[in-house]
């Protein structure tokens, strides 16, 4: 009961906080820090999962964000016809001498018993398919991104409606995980760390850089949405009639015709921004709650108890004739998936895909910040830790603007001191973040919401 309590009050601080930024700054602001808040929680939750009930490492958030924010391409940006003539089967081809290059290992794998001459057959196969792959791909690479540039440049999407990415992101980063998991699995949790690490840095890299696939550098602007877009609410005759009657007492004030046209314009242009965000926050919040219900419903599963077993003890779990490195498989494909579902819904709120702002600090170790705080294995302790870690990282830098023109109030602006004070005020949000990390490492280890088993009485 006590923890209902806590997890109640906990949130209900949160909303107060955000209202506050809504009364103080503006509700467009506030909005914005919800939608975010409710976007990271989605990726916390994902990464709850695979370090709360498993006690798996895994530090490719960032990796799996950016195959969500793919998939987000791929799916809704309108195909590039050009350039699908001018290179598109060459590229369909080569992706099928990969998937061919990988079957071909397979087979040799289970025909050929481990030896010296498998290595060097497998070594053969590789180098030639390597080469054949150059020799079709190279061309048309080069063809297509040559196909106007400026604003194409690559293959496009399928032209679908994007809130079908986030179930496409899920599946490209489940995917990728089952390679992963194939691979280091096996090893020691610190090597899964690194590998994990690696692999995010390798796949970010080819977003940023193969321009056929996602524009690079370039970037993609412009993206389908699922909300309505502001300037078309601005010339909807029912959102303009419904933001004239909520502000009727306001106009009414105003006599003068010009003056009220002007005013009203501008009660247009702020309620339409507020209402495709509001549109935003429902389609996140019905999503993180959905992930809720169905992670609690896992965590006090048979599933469930079994993984928190095989975290406390591997060897007990296995001595008990369970699967450790299929279990471990199939949890940090789940979770991957989740991840990557939060990188497609970002890109979605964004409307834009931005492959250099995929940085290791933003969308690995905020994450798990996040996680840390809010509390390992407790869903609402993830989120939490989402909405806490979010509103901090972004109201860090008005909050100290604020405290630092209280201290510094007798000092003049010409002050050397103050002015330096002023220029900081991006950095004090490391300083706060640390600050807030470290009191929470000290005094709550375990995170505001800690994990709590339910001890079912017999």
């Amino acid at each position: 009961m006590r923890e209902n309590e806590n997890v109640i009050l906990s949130f209900a601080i949160m909303a107060v906080l955000i209202v506050f930024v809504g009364v103080l700054q503006s509700w467009g602001v506030a909005l914005s820090i919800l939608n975010l808040c409710l976007i990271s929680a989605v990726m916390t939750m994902g990464a709850n999962i695979q370090w709360g009930y498993a006690g798996l490492i895994n530090f490719g958030v960032m990796g799996f964000t950016a195959l969500g924010g793919l998939a987000a391409v791929l799916v809704s940006v309108n195909p590039v016809r050009k350039a699908w003539s001018v290179g598109g089967i060459e590229i369909l081809v080569s992706i099928g001498l990969i998937l061919l290059l990988v079957l071909a290992i397979k087979v040799i794998s289970k025909k050929i018993a481990q030896s010296k001459k498998r290595n060097i057959l497998i070594g053969g196969i590789i180098v030639i398919f390597i080469i054949l792959i150059r020799t079709i791909s190279g061309p048309a690479i080069e063809a297509i991104e040559s196909v106007n540039p400026a604003t194409q440049g690559f293959l496009g999407g399928l032209g679908l409606p994007i809130i079908f990415s986030w179930i496409v992101g899920g599946l490209f980063a489940a995917l990728v995980a089952f390679v992963i998991g194939k691979v280091a699995l096996g090893l020691r949790s610190d090597y899964l760390a690194i590998a994990t690490l690696l692999i995010s840095g390798i796949i970010v890299s080819i977003v940023k850089h193969e321009d056929w696939l996602s524009r690079g550098v370039k970037n993609v602007i412009g993206m389908k949405r699922p909300a309505p877009y502001e300037i078309d609410l601005q010339q909807a005759e029912w959102f303009i009639n419904l933001v004239t009657f909520l502000n009727s007492s306001k106009l009414n004030l105003i006599n003068d015709v010009i003056k009220k046209e002007k005013f009203l314009n501008q009660l247009v242009m702020d309620a339409s921004t507020i209402f495709v965000k509001l549109c935003f926050a429902g389609l996140f919040l019905t999503v993180v709650i959905i992930l809720l219900i169905l992670t609690q419903k896992a965590l006090y599963s048979p599933w469930g108890r079994m993984m928190r077993a095989i975290r406390d003890n591997e060897e007990a779990a296995k001595a008990m004739g369970k699967n450790v490195v299929k279990q471990h498989l199939n949890i940090f494909i789940i979770g991957s998936s989740i991840i990557g579902m939060a990188g497609a819904m970002l890109v979605t709120y964004d409307g834009l895909f931005t492959p250099v702002s995929y940085q290791p600090l933003r969308y690995t170790f905020l994450i798990w910040i996040m996680v840390i705080i809010g509390g390992t294995g407790n869903n609402y302790g993830s989120v939490l830790g989402a909405f806490i870690v979010w509103f901090l990282w972004i109201e860090a830098a008005p909050i100290s603007l604020f405290l630092i023109n209280i201290l510094t109030s007798n000092f003049d602006h010409s002050n050397e001191f103050k002015k330096h004070l002023i220029n900081s005020v991006p950095y004090f949000r490391f300083i706060i973040m640390g600050i807030g990390l470290l009191f929470i490492m000290r005094y709550r280890p375990k995170g505001l919401l800690p994990e709590k088993i339910k001890i079912q009485k017999i």
